[in-house]
C-alpha cells in the first residue's frame, strides 16, 4: 500500500513495519525507534485516530493548536516541537510532557523556572543546527554546555533533536547531530522526517517525526519539524 493513500491506521501500520525493516538493517532491535506523530494543521480526530492505531508520541509545534487537540487524550506522550519563545515557557510546561526544541540557555531559564513553579520535572531536548538554512538550534560543539547548564536548572536532559538540510550532504549533518547526542548523553536522538527517516535511522536515531507520512499532504504554513 502507498503511504499516500489508506487511513492512518493503515499508514501507521505501514511505517511501522518499514521503520522497523531499517532499525534492523542498522544493526538494532525492532521497536527501538519510536513514531512521533507530528498533528501540525490536523484536526483532533486525526490525533484519535493515530493513538487509536498504536502511535504513543505526539507533537505540535504551537501552544494554541495544542490547547485545543490535546485536553484529555487517551494516555500517550506529548511533545513540543517548535521554537520556544520565553513568554510561551509556562504554557509549554503545563502543556507537554517533553519539550524537544530548547535551543539556547535563555529558553531553558524559561522553562526551568515554570517546572518548578508548577512542581514538574520537564524532559527536554538540546536541539541542534546541522543545516546552513535552519533559523534555529545551538551549534553542536555548544550542545553539552547546554545540556549542563539545562541539568543544573533541574530540566531532565534526555538527549538532541536536529532537522536536517533540504540540501547538501545530509549524512554529514545527521553524523554531527549523533556526535552532538552521545556527547549530551540521555536516550532520545529525535532526527529524521518524513522525507529522510530512512537516513536518520541509519544514523542512530531514536526517533522520527512524521506528519504527512501518517496524516496526508496539509497546507504549508512555515517549514515544520515533520
Amino acid at each position: 500500500m502507498s503511504l499516500a493513500t489508506g487511513t492512518v491506521a493503515e499508514r501507521v501500520a505501514t511505517l511501522r513495519e518499514r521503520v522497523d525493516e531499517v532499525t534492523v538493517a542498522s544493526g538494532r532491535e525492532p521497536g527501538s525507534v519510536a513514531i512521533l506523530a507530528v498533528t501540525k494543521t490536523q484536526p483532533r480526530d486525526a490525533v484519535l485516530a493515530a493513538l487509536d492505531a498504536g502511535v504513543r508520541d505526539v507533537g505540535e509545534s504551537y501552544v494554541q493548536e495544542a490547547r485545543r487537540k490535546y485536553d484529555h487524550l487517551p494516555p500517550c506522550t506529548t511533545h513540543f516541537v517548535g521554537h520556544v519563545q520565553t513568554n510561551k515557557a509556562k504554557a509549554i510546561a503545563g502543556l507537554f510532557d517533553v519539550v524537544q526544541s530548547v535551543d539556547r540557555l535563555e529558553a531553558g531559564l524559561a522553562l526551568a523556572k515554570a517546572a518548578r513553579d508548577a512542581g514538574r520535572r520537564l524532559r527536554v531536548l538540546v536541539q541542534v543546527n546541522v543545516s546552513p538554512t535552519e533559523r534555529f538550534g545551538a551549534a553542536p560543539a555548544d550542545a553539552p554546555g547546554l545540556a549542563a547548564r539545562l541539568r543544573d536548572e533541574g530540566l531532565a536532559v534526555d538527549g538532541v533533536m536536529a532537522i536536517g538540510p533540504l540540501h547538501g550532504d545530509v549524512d554529514a549533518a545527521f553524523a554531527a547531530a549523533r556526535d552532538a547526542f552521545e556527547r549530551v548523553g540521555g536516550t532520545t536522538l529525535s532526527l529524521g522526517m518524513s522525507g529522510d527517516w530512512e537516513r536518520a535511522v541509519r544514523h542512530g536515531s531514536t526517533m522520527v517525526r512524521l506528519g504527512t507520512a501518517i496524516f496526508g499532504p496539509r497546507p504549508v504554513r512555515e517549514r515544520s519539524l515533520a
